[in-house]
This record gives C-alpha cells, structure tokens and sequence, in this order.
C-alpha cells in the first residue's frame, strides 16, 4: 500500500527560550507528509487499511466529532485507497456542514448521527453488531485509530523520519500531544533506552491516560505484532497544558500559537500540537529539561481543524 508522501523534514527551532535553558530544540513536521492524510493520522491508519485490504473489505466504518481529524483523514484515505466510508458523528446533524464534514463528504464519506448517550457505547460489541447490521460486512476502525494497529503504525513514526533527516537516535526526549494515547504507545515502543517519551494530554484530568498507556504497551507486546524493541522507552505524562479541556482555547493559547507561527515558520493547530508547544516552552523556564538535552516535538498535524475553530470561536464573540 503505497501513497505519495513527502518526507517529514526535521526543523530547528532557534529559539531565545531554548538557548537560555541549554536545550536544541527540533521539530518533525508530519503536518507537511501530505495535503490531507497527514500527522499521526496516517500512522494510524496505515495498518488498519491494509488489514481492510487484505481481509477484502471494502466499507470502513469509523467514529469521531465533528471536528475531528481522523473523521477526516479517514474519508481521504478511503477515497485515495478505494474504500467506501462512513463516518460514526458524535450528537446531532447541523447544517451546513463545518469544513470538517463538507470535506468528508465531497471525499465520499456517509456521515451518521448518533445522540451522545449512543455514542459512548461505540466500542461495545453490541453497538458494532448493530452497525453491521445497519450497513453490512464493514471494517470497523475505532475512534482515534486507537488499536494495535494504529499503535503499530506509531511505531514508525520516528524510525521513518530519522534516516532522511540524518539525526537517527540523536534526541533525549520526544514531545508529542496525546489524545487517545495511541502516538505516545508506539513512540515509546520505538526508542531505545537512553531516550524517553513526554506526552501532553489534551484532555482534563489526563493522568488517567496512563492506565490506557500501559494496557496499549501490554496488549501490543503480547501480540503478534512486530515491535524495534521488547520493552517500551521510559515516558511520562504533564497533564498541566490542556486550557480547560479537549478542543478548549483561550487568548494565551491563541496568542502564543499565532506568535509561534510569526516567529519559526511553523503552525500549530490549536486543540493538540499548540498545547505541546506551549507546554514545552513553558517547561523550559521552568528549567523542566536538563541542560545539554536535544528535544524532539512532534508535530502531529491537524491543521485542518483550525478553520472551524476560528469560526466557532468568531460566533462566540458575536454573543
């Protein structure tokens, strides 16, 4: 299975914070692998496409809000690959479509609506029969992609980008965003022992990701799945950055990432990767890092998201 991709580049930051705290401060741009399925997206999907593939599926169902991201790499992945999709949306349908949706939809994507109190039961066998019922023989792909398929396909996040940017095993630690945790599993599967791997959930009250994390490492390394290593990379959660929520901002958050933007070239969407960011420079104060540390962050994509955000928040300050 094969897509036109461009290698992630790895880019400096030069920045003032980074060299007064004595850290190198780099950034893998998966946000630039592709116009549409780009960011950890790709990763985790990759693996449960093939499986589709191999298996002759040919409908992907999968579950998301309506903002979201995998929702739409999801429906382009399908169209690029020749799968139909559909497309499980959490609450009630509102028209017109956000940019999210339009997008899933002109790429061939059947959005369904379920009410919230149906959609917290998507990953029950009793919901999933009900579904195949609905729409017949479909290759169910959690939210998120969140599956050892989606973790192995995570695995190769950093092994992919090192040998074209030449840094191979040169960082100390890699910073990613963490929602479902999926990322943060196979990244830490995929460092050698010396390394670690900082996650930053988006999410309130995110510590309890960490029991989701090591039931992923466990679940995957009892598997037949192929890992670099037997044991995962040491890592740890900082659950202090997440501004109130999933898919909440504030000024601070804006003004930061639009300043980000300004300063290095690099832009970051607000519900995951600008949360990071923030974090680590914040981190960096702190004097979190040890001097002499070189820092990956992973700069996970999501782009897409931005424009509804800005039109959500736009309405907001009109009330």
């Amino acid at each position: 299975m094969s897509l036109i991709f461009f290698p992630p580049p790895i880019q400096q930051i030069n920045s003032k914070i980074a060299c007064h705290a004595g850290v190198d401060l780099y950034v893998l741009r998966l946000d630039l692998m592709h116009p549409w399925v780009n960011g950890n997206k790709w990763f985790k999907l990759k693996y449960n496409l093939i499986e589709a593939k191999e298996k002759n599926f040919t409908t992907l169902l999968t579950f998301g809000g309506a903002y979201s991201n995998h929702i739409y790499a999801t429906a382009a992945a399908g169209n690029l690959f020749g799968f139909r999709t559909i497309g499980v949306i959490r609450g009630e349908e509102s028209l017109p479509l956000n940019p999210t949706l339009s997008f899933a939809v002109q790429q061939g994507m059947q959005l369904v609506y379920l009410n919230r109190k149906m959609y917290r039961q998507r990953n029950t066998p009793a919901l999933e029969e009900y579904l195949r019922q609905r729409f017949g023989e479909v290759f169910i792909i959690p939210e998120g992609g969140s599956n050892l398929n989606g973790v192995r396909g995570c695995t190769e996040i950093i092994d992919n980008a090192m040998p074209t940017a030449g840094y191979a095993y040169a960082f100390d630690r890699v910073c990613v965003a963490c929602g479902t945790a999926t990322t943060l599993a196979g990244i830490a599967l995929s460092l050698d022992e010396g390394q670690r791997a900082i996650a930053f959930p988006v999410l309130k009250n995110g510590a309890f990701l960490a029991q989701e994390i090591e039931s992923l490492l466990t679940n995957y390394l009892t598997s037949d799945f192929p890992t670099p290593y037997s044991f995962p990379a040491s890592w740890e959660l900082v659950c202090d950055y997440h501004f109130g929520g999933y898919a909440k901002v504030n000024d601070k958050l804006l003004m930061f990432s639009q300043q980000f933007t300004q300063e290095h070239g690099i832009p970051l969407d607000y519900v995951y990767t600008a949360k990071m960011f923030y974090g680590v420079m914040d981190l960096l104060q702190q004097g979190f890092f040890t001097k002499g540390d070189s820092l990956l962050l992973v700069h996970t994509g999501g782009l897409q998201g931005n424009v509804g955000m800005e039109e959500r928040l736009q309405r907001f300050s009109k009330i």
